[in-house]
């Protein structure tokens, strides 16, 4: 089954962690995808897998926080594949601090990428999808409705992503432009690798499976298990579901509140 065959999708952060898993499980689906990312060679690795598999992969280099460099990809994605019918926007960055760990250098950093990135990309797409129908994922987080100890900037980022998802659903359901966000819990990704090692010089191990315990579930989330999600949202299949938040987070909110 082709749950989006011949549909145009682009996916920011492509390059790693779950914007690679929806890239690949988008294009196993039909999709034709473009991955975004700010680093070039990781989103051309993973333009070659999917081209390798026999899908159409596009690596266009991006860093989503700057406008114009945006409007160039969509430009890009547009002449080479069409334009674009789903966006993902999975790129994003994190911060480990409370409030007063927090530096006006960081809220920044944070703020540029992940609440301006993600608004920059719907600027960019929602025009191209008026008038035609188009789905948009944004990927929130679990702290967009928990509080988390010593996130507070990314906390911060979090939760402007989910309310820019139902703003943007809202002023475009008459334009059949789906909007929806998932919330992921803990997931596996290289940023949790690098964090352990950072933080926990020998102790990776054990700071894993205390990480992975804070999941009433009793481990952290695959990025394949957020891609399968992904692909349903914007489907067909899901095409009566606008404007709502999925948790997928292992009962972290629900079972732990």
């Amino acid at each position: 089954m082709k749950e989006i065959e011949h549909k145009v999708a682009l996916v920011t952060g492509g390059g790693s962690g779950i914007g690679r898993a929806i890239a690949l499980r988008f294009a196993r689906a039909g999709g034709r995808v473009a991955v975004l990312d700010v680093a070039e060679p990781a989103a051309r690795d993973v333009a070659r897998e999917i081209e390798a598999c026999g899908g159409a992969g596009l690596a266009v280099p991006c860093d989503v926080s700057r406008q114009a460099d945006v409007q160039r990809a969509f430009q890009a994605v547009a002449q080479r594949l069409g334009p674009v019918d789903i966006l993902v926007n999975s790129a994003g960055i994190a911060h480990v601090g409370t409030v007063e760990q927090t530096s006006e250098d960081d809220l920044d950093r944070l703020y540029a990428v992940n609440v301006k990135g993600v608004y920059n990309c719907m600027r960019a797409a929602v025009p191209e999808m008026k008038g035609r129908g188009g789905v948009i994922l944004n990927i929130a987080s679990v702290a967009s409705t928990v509080g988390i100890p010593d996130r507070f900037a990314y906390s911060m980022t979090k939760g402007a992503v989910l309310t820019m998802t139902y703003s943007v659903a809202r002023d475009y359901v008459a334009d059949g432009i789906r909007c929806n966000a998932i919330a992921p819990g803990r997931v596996h990704t290289p940023f949790v690798d690098g964090f352990l090692a950072k933080h926990y010089p020998g102790r990776e191990q054990e700071m894993f499976e205390q990480l992975s315990r804070t999941q009433p579930i009793g481990r952290m989330g695959r990025p394949e298990e957020m891609a399968e999600l992904a692909l349903f949202l914007c489907s067909d299949a899901a095409a009566f579901i606008t404007g709502s938040n999925y948790a997928i987070d292992g009962g972290f909110v629900t079972l732990k509140m």
